[in-house]
């Protein structure tokens, strides 16, 4: 989920004091009900889907995900991108020529690349949950051949941590970018708005979708009018210049990336937001997967987290908190911080050709060399 700026839109800034007055009233569904509707309104004309930029197959096609092959040779341990299942599509991975993690990743020595691609839900998806998309993740890494190195990119990082403790052996090294973990470390401007609004209010919205979360609605939440050129130029740090053909056609991309949207089954979406968001339940050890509660101490694999500085939707403190909370030895654990925000961790010019290239050097060791533990680490972005 891209936020434009540190700016809260109008209609969320509008919404909070509704949301405060609804948590403190024996009619919470009515209020969140009343201003859902204000907030969510009609749906604007259908959107295309964006292309992923560098060529490739599909391996695998199922209800719920697209599996998509970048592999460039049949040798290597396999990696699987593990993109974000929130509010836009997961070809924020391979977003544009110069602005691709995938390109970049390959580039840097990833020969075997996979990306899990999460579809749009539609009417029959919406009672599928969390566990239901852990069990088709596991049916992309056995379609790949386990172990695979997973790399979990935003919502996509919590959902990469929680399969790698529930099947240990399939995962053979973990990368979290930008990923929540433990909520109640620090706030950040999407774990306020879940703190402060009651579960009604999503609930309602879940109704309101007929147990869909339509994206397109929800997107209003963010304010699609806020979305300006300065912002742009700033998430994919690029070098062209404001009012330039080149950065014309990168600004032509994003916004119609950003117009884009995914429909989310409505019993997933309550349950990210109760379990994840209000509960804290991963980082309390009361997160249950297919039928397991989850323990992160026993999640022993090597783990390199990745954090932006600015990151206005997931505080560094909500990421860095993975370090205490595994059970992966000390040396085995690295951790970077990039400057920038929250997408450009995955658009973004400095932080593909700075962070990311190490971080397949780091992958294509057989194991950590280092005896201590990794101390945090700065690339400043391209100014």
């Amino acid at each position: 989920m891209y936020e434009p700026s540190a700016r809260q839109s109008p209609n969320l800034a509008f919404l909070w004091p509704a949301f405060v007055a609804a948590s403190a009233s024996d009619v919470a569904a009515l209020f969140a009900k009343h201003f859902a509707n204000l907030a969510v309104g009609p749906a604007g004309p259908p959107a295309e889907e964006p292309k992923w930029a560098t060529p490739h197959t599909i391996a695998l096609e199922l209800n719920t995900v697209r599996l998509r092959d970048f592999t460039t040779e049949a040798k290597g341990s396999p990696a699987l991108l593990c993109t974000p299942l929130a509010l836009h599509s997961a070809a924020i991975a391979d977003f544009a020529p110069g602005h691709s993690l995938v390109a970049t990743l390959r580039r840097a020595g990833l020969k075997r690349l996979f990306a899990a691609d999460w579809r749009s839900a539609t009417e029959d998806m919406r009672l599928l949950g969390i566990d239901d998309y852990l069990a088709d993740l596991n049916v992309l890494v056995d379609q790949i051949g386990a172990p695979v190195d997973l790399i979990g990119l935003c919502q996509g990082g919590w959902m990469a941590l929680v399969y790698a403790a529930r099947f240990p052996g399939k995962v053979r090294k973990l990368v979290l970018a930008g990923a929540p973990v433990d909520i109640k470390a620090a706030p950040s401007a999407l774990s306020e708005v879940a703190d402060i609004s009651p579960l009604a209010v999503f609930q309602e919205l879940v109704r309101l979708g007929d147990g869909i979360v339509p994206g397109s609605k929800v997107l209003k939440f963010w304010g699609v009018g806020s979305v300006i050129v300065k912002d742009m130029q700033e998430v994919l740090q690029t070098d062209e210049a404001i009012g330039s053909a080149g950065f014309a056609k990168l600004e032509a991309l994003f916004r119609s990336w950003y117009a884009w949207t995914v429909d989310l089954p409505g019993a997933y979406f309550l349950e990210v937001v109760e379990k994840l968001y209000k509960r804290n339940e991963l980082a309390a050890g009361n997160f249950v997967a297919l039928g397991q509660r989850i323990d992160l101490a026993k999640v022993s694999v090597p783990i390199f987290l990745l954090a932006a500085r600015d990151d206005e939707l997931v505080a560094l403190p909500q990421l860095f908190a993975v370090e205490r909370l595994v059970g992966t030895a000390a040396g085995n654990v690295e951790n970077e911080t990039v400057s920038g925000r929250h997408v450009g961790l995955f658009m973004g010019k400095s932080a593909l050709e700075g962070a990311w290239p190490k971080i397949v050097r780091w992958l294509r060791e057989p194991k950590a060399a280092s005896p201590h533990h990794a101390q945090a680490r700065s690339v400043e972005s391209v100014e």
